[in-house]
């Protein structure tokens, strides 16, 4: 029996547990020794990229025995040449002990960054550790992978390591037979493409061998991103300085990395799908364009949320040149309540129509609507019934923050009368308010989306929107898109208002003139 030490078995079997979902084990049958035992006296395979591949002198090696002094030469005669000491041959034992240790580093190697890949949760993030990860285990330090899934449902990118959007378009105008990665985006059984030596490969079509000139690299391989289960999603291609190509046991790691990551990029387009099919039915439920009445300017911005919301806005032309504003926000999120959003505002439209000048009568239908064909949802809302001529403002709201008047002179809130929401009582009822707007004033009509996503608690919110209204610049406050864009920006810093957030954000600005 082979003196392997308790240590390296237990780290062994160990890893192989672990490791068994990922079907690393497979390395162990591609490096296991096989034969004669003379053959595990092979030198060391080398190691992935960053890993050390020279092979530590094993611990219980018998050190060489020194010469033991004897007597000198005889006088008159030449001293004898002592012999170097033989070294004793190793153990057979321990050359496997390193040869497991190094199956253990690469496979531990392996395993942490399948878990990095594991942590990202955005395609963009997987697919740049996807880079990353890749150029450590095959040894490169550029490259590139390009997402085109084999359904041709999307999303399609290029996403580059250490290459710019210059450069990437530089490769892309490459023919795509000749591309490095060209032929693994076709169908077929290629499992790889090496160019160990781009500039002298006969048959290099000239644009790539310019290409590659012009970005200075000379060697690349590619792979393809796809498994038999997620199928065909695209290529990874890795790009070296010069001449060079990764060994078989680079090969292999890096075709069981990809492996794992193409099934987490599967889940992760999966979840990108459904976001874009979400955010454009709530797209296609809101007004596709606001209308143009005289004598006020209109401007909407509108932020959903990855599993979507049930914010919405509107704005709809009434009789007698008259204009109804309405905001507001349905519980919950993700299907089912951008579907509720979507019949709470088509109802709210007709009531509009049909008695708009009397705001308290469009919420009390609306409520009675929901009461009765909805009862375990409530909504927010609030409406305002406007006659621009005029500058008057007549609205009403359900449980909805106060609209924000910002004038040349004024920045304040509405003195709305405080109210539930719609579906919380038996009865809604809530007197309207009436506003006299001057010239140049602004009205802005918000969720509470907008409010949530700061962090802060309401009363800190509500300061800090007042503050971001008081500090609109003059010059753009004719403009009431670029008033809108000022308030997000100020209210939600450091890009919080295009973030991911569970929360929807609605803004609605009327200028009058």
């Amino acid at each position: 029996m082979l003196d392997i030490p308790l240590r390296v078995r237990v780290h062994v079997e160990t890893l192989l547990a672990a490791q068994s979902d990922m079907g690393v084990c497979d390395a162990f049958q591609q490096y296991a020794p096989v034969g004669k035992p003379d053959a595990m006296n092979a030198p060391h395979p080398p190691k992935v990229a960053g890993i050390d591949s020279t092979v530590p002198t094993p611990a219980h090696t018998v050190p060489p025995t020194p010469c033991a002094p004897g007597p000198g030469p005889a006088a008159g005669t030449l001293p004898s040449v002592p012999k170097a000491p033989v070294p004793p041959a190793p153990a057979p034992g321990a050359l496997l002990q390193d040869r497991l240790a190094g199956w253990v580093s690469d496979l531990t190697t392996v395993h942490e960054l399948t878990e990095r890949l594991s942590r990202t949760n955005t395609l963009d993030a997987a697919l740049d550790e996807l880079l990353r990860a890749g150029a450590a285990l095959v040894g490169a330090r550029r490259g590139l992978v390009v997402l085109r899934p084999g359904d041709g449902l999307g999303p399609r990118t290029t996403v580059g390591l250490g290459l710019g959007h210059a450069d990437l378009g530089h490769i892309e105008t490459v023919p795509p037979g000749s591309l490095p990665y060209g032929a693994l985006l076709e169908p077929g059984e290629i499992t790889e493409v090496v160019h160990a030596d781009l500039l002298a490969e006969d048959g290099l079509d000239p644009r790539h061998r310019e290409v590659a000139a012009r970005l200075g690299y000379a060697a690349s391989y590619a792979v393809p991103v796809a498994t038999g289960s997620a199928g065909r999603l695209g290529a990874a291609v890795w790009l070296y300085d010069g001449p060079a190509e990764p060994h078989e046991r680079q090969r292999h790691l890096a075709g069981l990395y990809v492996r794992h990551a193409t099934e987490h990029l599967a889940r992760l387009l999966e979840v990108e799908r459904a976001r874009a099919r979400v955010a454009t039915i709530t797209e296609e439920l809101l007004p596709s364009r606001l209308p143009r009445v005289p004598g006020v300017q209109l401007a909407a911005r509108h932020r959903t949320g990855p599993r979507g919301g049930g914010d919405w806005y509107d704005a709809l032309p009434l009789p007698d040149a008259a204009l109804g504003l309405s905001v507001g926000s349905v519980t919950g999120s993700g299907p089912s309540a951008v579907a509720a959003m979507g019949r709470l505002r088509a109802s709210l439209r007709a009531y509009a129509v049909m008695e708009g000048e009397d705001p308290v009568a469009v919420l009390s239908d609306l409520e009675l609507l929901l009461r009765l064909t909805e009862p375990a949802r409530c909504a927010t809302a609030l409406f305002a019934y406007c006659e621009p001529v005029l500058r008057k403002i007549t609205l009403a709201g359900a449980g909805h923050s106060p609209p924000l008047l910002i004038g040349e002179r004024r920045t304040e809130f509405a003195e709305t009368s405080v109210s539930a929401p719609l579906g919380m009582l038996a009865c809604w009822e809530a007197p309207s308010v009436e506003i006299q707007a001057e010239a140049g004033d602004t009205v802005l009509l918000y969720t509470d989306g907008l409010l949530h996503r700061t962090g802060d608690p309401m009363d800190r919110a509500f300061a800090r929107l007042h503050a971001a209204a008081a500090s609109v610049p003059r010059a753009v406050r004719h403009d009431p898109g670029a008033v809108a864009d000022h308030v997000l920006r100020t209210v939600l810093p450091d890009g919080l208002d295009t973030a991911d957030s569970q929360e929807d954000v609605v803004l609605l600005a009327a200028r009058f003139d």
